[in-house]
């Protein structure tokens, strides 16, 4: 078995690898540190699965989603990330990710995790699974979960006080098409200026500082 294991944290990787090597001790693992060097691991080889954090440098990881489930559209993946499970599990599962599980989660729960993944089922902790059930029939939603992925990307890095020209070179982009971004999430959030974003992200737990990790 082959698991590609996606975060900027070396130490986290590290950690990651010796974890599942008590449990997995046949497997053979890849690591990347950015989205572009994810993408390139899964061009070079076939992965059984993909551990993902979505807040990478590079490209968003939900754009990574997105060239998954077309280029590999079989492969496994599972988020793994410090965001709160009720601000981006029901987004990266819309993206076509496997699972979302939190990084302060139990290590049996990852290994868990991963074997519900890897047998083709769906994996979130049992109390999201709860939200998402209650959902279901519900037309009234956040503004925000009106937003594209890569809008909801932008909101983020505004929110936690990039420029438009960091957020362009964070996410590969020209500040033209950034500044587009950021008026479109004006616009579908209502709002008028970047002091009425923060409150709104606030408000709504949006881009919280710690989920930014």
């Amino acid at each position: 078995m082959k698991i590609l294991l996606a975060d900027d944290h070396a130490v986290l990787r590290k950690g990651l690898v010796q974890l599942l090597t008590d449990e997995f001790p046949k497997a053979q693992f890849g690591e990347a540190s950015t989205t572009a060097e994810t993408l390139d691991c899964l061009s070079r080889q076939s992965w059984d699965v993909l551990v993902l954090d979505i807040f990478m440098p590079g490209r968003s990881g939900l754009d990574v989603l997105c060239e998954v489930r077309l280029h590999h559209p079989a492969l496994p993946v599972l988020v793994l990330s410090s965001a709160p499970e009720e601000q981006m599990a029901a987004r990266v599962l819309k993206a076509g990710a496997s699972g979302y599980l939190n990084k302060q989660a139990a290590p049996e729960e990852l290994v868990k995790a991963i074997r519900k993944v890897l047998e083709g089922g769906r994996y979130v902790s049992t109390a999201m699974a709860e939200r998402l059930a209650g959902q279901i029939g519900q037309t009234d939603q956040p503004l925000h979960e009106t937003l594209s992925n890569r809008e909801y990307a932008v909101l983020r890095l505004l929110v936690a006080g990039h420029s438009i020209k960091e957020i362009a070179a964070e996410l590969s982009l020209s500040a033209k098409t950034v500044s587009t971004y950021h008026t479109r999430i004006w616009n579908k959030l209502r709002l008028r200026s970047d002091v009425g974003l923060v409150r709104y992200a606030m408000e709504h737990g949006v881009g919280e500082k710690e989920s930014l990790l």
